[in-house]
């Protein structure tokens, strides 16, 4: 393995359904990052096709957006570049599988043509959109192991720490979030839209939400304790700005396997972010010497099922109280 790797990530405000528009923004951030000689570019969740649009619109609508991966015009345009510039490029997209089933998925294209891909594992955003059933962890040609976890599936973490025991060095986490109307008393809740409106005249209020507890806050709570408990660096991209009513609040940052925040985004503008990571820093990693500690023996509870497991669609959104929760009352 390499001492170090240059890796790159952005936030970008997409378009819903408009594939070329958002083609053309990525585009332009792959040409960038291909001059700063970056190895590992990371694009927002369902960035080609746009996200939050996807659950007003028919079956219909949604079979229209999706795409193939062996025949996909969008990501043959993402391997030419991949190739140019000896660079792996993950992207998110709405995918037809060869089982006829559409999935919430990304797409990492290999300097050698090659594609991983990943189906989210809680998808929630239509009724037509099945979950992904197996985790996704990859090598590359720089001696590092690469994991993904769209959105949701970093926030259960069991998901992290099964992608850490795969082998994985780097956690790629396409995000659509921020400014969501959370159940929880603490948990996210909506930015203004006159804020994101107003951002030109009065920026330091949309950056100031940004990094408040409905954005970045939220976000410190718990996405750096993935990456120290696991012994892994965090990719995180995210969109930004106004998504069909919610504003996602960017905040796309790199994060190393102490937990560390290395780089991030302090805007709202359109942006990506690159750093160098210290490949050095993995082998002695608090997370990577706790999970040599690991007694498996005890952890059987974890993989069989307590009773009260639900849908991500039914997880997120119901008022419910959860049923362990109901058994301590």
């Amino acid at each position: 393995m390499k001492q170090s790797i240059q890796v790159a990530t952005v936030q970008f405000c997409h378009r819903a359904s408009d594939k070329q528009y958002n083609l053309s923004i990525m585009e332009a951030f792959i040409h960038q990052a291909g001059e700063q000689g970056v190895k590992i570019l990371v694009f927002p969740e369902m960035c080609i096709t746009g996200y939050w649009h996807i659950p007003d619109l028919t079956g219909k609508d949604v079979v229209a957006l999706a795409e193939q991966i062996d025949e996909s015009p969008s990501l043959a345009r993402i391997i030419l570049l991949a190739k140019k510039y000896g660079m792996a490029i993950g992207a998110g997209l709405i995918e037809q599988g060869k089982d006829k089933k559409i999935y919430n998925a990304y797409a990492v294209c290999m300097p050698d043509g090659q594609i991983h891909v990943h189906r989210k594992l809680h998808a929630f955003e239509h009724p037509d959109i099945a979950n992904g059933d197996s985790f996704t962890v990859f090598d590359t040609p720089w001696g590092v192991r690469v994991g993904i976890l769209i959105c949701w599936d970093n926030n259960l973490v069991e998901n992290v720490r099964a992608t850490a025991l795969l082998g994985a060095d780097i956690l790629m986490a396409p995000h659509q979030t921020g400014g969501t109307n959370s159940r929880s008393p603490y948990g996210m809740k909506p930015i203004p839209v006159r804020l994101w409106e107003n951002r030109y005249s009065n920026p330091d209020a949309l950056e100031a939400a940004f990094r408040g507890d409905n954005g970045r806050g939220w976000l410190m709570r718990w996405l750096p304790a993935r990456a120290h408990d696991n012994g892994l660096f965090i990719l995180f991209s995210n969109g930004v700005g106004l998504d069909n009513g919610e504003i996602r609040t960017g905040n796309a940052m790199v994060i190393d396997p102490y937990g560390r925040v290395i780089e991030e985004t302090v805007s709202f503008e359109n942006i990506m972010i690159s750093a160098s990571l210290d490949l050095s820093l993995l082998t002695m990693s608090t997370g990577r010497r706790w999970i040599h500690g690991r007694r498996p023996e005890l952890y059987r509870i974890l993989s069989e099922p307590q009773g009260y497991e639900r849908d991500a669609r039914s997880a997120r959104f119901s008022m419910n109280i959860p049923s362990f929760e109901k058994n301590k009352m």
